[in-house]
């Protein structure tokens, strides 16, 4: 039919006046089937605007045929596509976690160096200052000390400075403890010429370690200078924690020394040694895989389980050592977590946990609190919160914290090579106040500072060195 209506058509093109330049094309269409196309030129327009034609037509198809192929090749792999993507997602999100991690640690890193410089640009400036005082100070009149001499043997009263005789001058020494000029030391005696005695008043001063002053409950007195046992080996300890169990359960003894080196991303290992002597030597008698990551420097260990928090969470974990397992997880309600209420020198500090007479402790904020530092008492069966205080004091304002007979104490700085505890919180009465107690950093960068029941003495670990401090403290006052 469609050829028959093609011939038709062109034998009445033929009868015209254009029969001789009518033309006949013939080629397949899209669907392969033959196709007769006459053409016949206009007998008014002289020309028209191209608008296709069979090149066109075969290029069209020819586009036609790729985009048929390319949807087969991708329909047919959709599956194995779509894991691949899935796949990809996950490395992507995985490297960017990484990513966010590090720069998140060299900002804190930036942010430590900057304080540093600060507080190295004021300290330069204290000692300029101090300096130039000393350079304005005027020097003390000297005298000669009275050589030896059969002079002093003369009887007869000691003459004036301004008389012939060689016992007229007197030597004074400085008085150490201020000006020199304006005080004389009252330990030399003006006495018959034959003698001079020396004098001096004897003030007994207790010593810091002293046993009996280290058994009371009281307030804290004074911390004694910190004892190094150990250096990290490596860069992971830079930061870390180290404790000791107050009520150790078989099959660890009461000697059991416990570390965790906190640098890095996959911090999950925990040394054990047997004694101080092992700790000091570097030699791990049992190294543990923890089933969670831990976050910072503020794990302690209890009755036989560590006590750690989960890697950015607010979950506290309770490890036993025994059987080596998970005993019990629960969050820590409201509590700040990964930088959101550390202690000044970061770390991700935001949860403390340590152990006193009285039990197990967390220190942490809220955003209730306002950053302000809230104490916890915890069960220690199941990490539950028994009690809170809050105090008036800031957390991100304070270097470390520590807690001594359900007394919370705070460390005014973590790289003053000499600065104070500065805060004392009592739970007991639910009163703060400001106290001045001296305290050194004496490796510049005191990352972790808790309370050691076993030894009770201050277990610290500062720039890679793992120190303790002996302790003072007062008798409890009977109420």
């Amino acid at each position: 039919m469609f050829l028959l209506l093609s011939l038709c058509m062109c034998g009445l093109l033929l009868q015209g006046d254009a029969q001789d330049r009518a033309s006949l094309w013939r080629g397949n269409d899209r669907s392969g089937r033959c196709q007769y196309t006459f053409t016949v030129p206009s007998p008014v327009e002289s020309s028209c605007p191209q608008t296709g034609g069979p090149e066109i037509e075969g290029l069209k198809a020819r586009v036609g045929l790729l985009e048929v192929l390319v949807s087969q090749l991708t329909g047919g792999d959709t599956g194995g596509s779509q894991a691949a993507g899935a796949r990809a997602q996950s490395e992507l999100r995985e490297a960017l976690d990484r990513a966010v991690g590090e720069r998140n640690l060299l900002r804190g890193e930036k942010e430590r160096l900057e304080r540093e410089v600060g507080g190295l640009q004021r300290r330069i400036e204290e000692m300029s200052r101090e300096t130039e005082k000393l350079r304005n100070r005027p020097c003390p009149p000297q005298t000669p000390m009275v050589p030896p001499s059969s002079s002093l043997q003369n009887s007869g009263p000691m003459r004036p400075a301004g008389g012939s005789s060689q016992t007229s001058h007197l030597m004074t020494r400085p008085n150490r403890q201020g000006d020199s000029s304006s005080l004389r030391d009252s330990a030399w005696q003006y006495g018959p010429p034959g003698f001079q005695e020396l004098k001096a008043e004897v003030t007994e001063v207790p010593a810091p370690d002293g046993s009996e002053d280290n058994t009371g409950c009281g307030d804290l007195l004074s911390v004694g200078e910190p004892v190094t046992h150990r250096k990290a080996d490596n860069i992971a300890g830079k930061y870390g924690v180290w404790m000791q169990d107050p009520e150790a359960v078989s099959p660890y003894g009461p000697n059991m020394v416990w570390r965790i080196d906190t640098i890095g991303t996959e911090v999950r290992q925990l040394f054990g040694y047997e004694d101080m002597e092992q700790l000091s030597k570097g030699f791990p008698s049992k190294v543990l895989l923890l089933p969670e990551l831990v976050e910072s420097t503020g794990a302690t260990v209890y009755r036989g389980s560590l006590y750690y928090q989960r890697r950015r969470s607010r979950t506290l974990i309770r490890y036993d050592l025994a059987s080596e397992s998970i005993a019990a997880r629960r969050e820590l309600p409201h509590a700040g977590f990964h930088g959101q209420y550390p202690y000044s020198w970061g770390g991700y500090t935001d949860i403390d946990l340590s152990v006193d007479e009285q039990g197990l402790w967390a220190v942490y904020s809220t955003s209730k609190a306002k950053g302000a530092i809230v104490i916890s008492q915890l069960d220690p069966h199941t990490t539950e919160v028994k009690k809170s205080w809050e105090t008036n004091i800031r957390k991100t304002s304070v270097a470390n914290s520590f807690i001594i007979c359900g007394k919370l104490y705070t460390v005014s700085s973590y790289a003053a090579p000499t600065t104070i505890i500065n805060y004392m919180y009592d739970t007991a009465t639910s009163q703060g106040k400001a106290v001045a107690i001296p305290f050194r950093n004496k490796y510049l960068y005191n990352c972790m500072i808790d309370y050691n029941l076993a030894q009770r003495k201050l277990f610290a670990w500062d720039n890679f060195h793992i120190v303790s401090y002996d302790l003072r403290l007062g008798q409890k006052q009977a109420n």
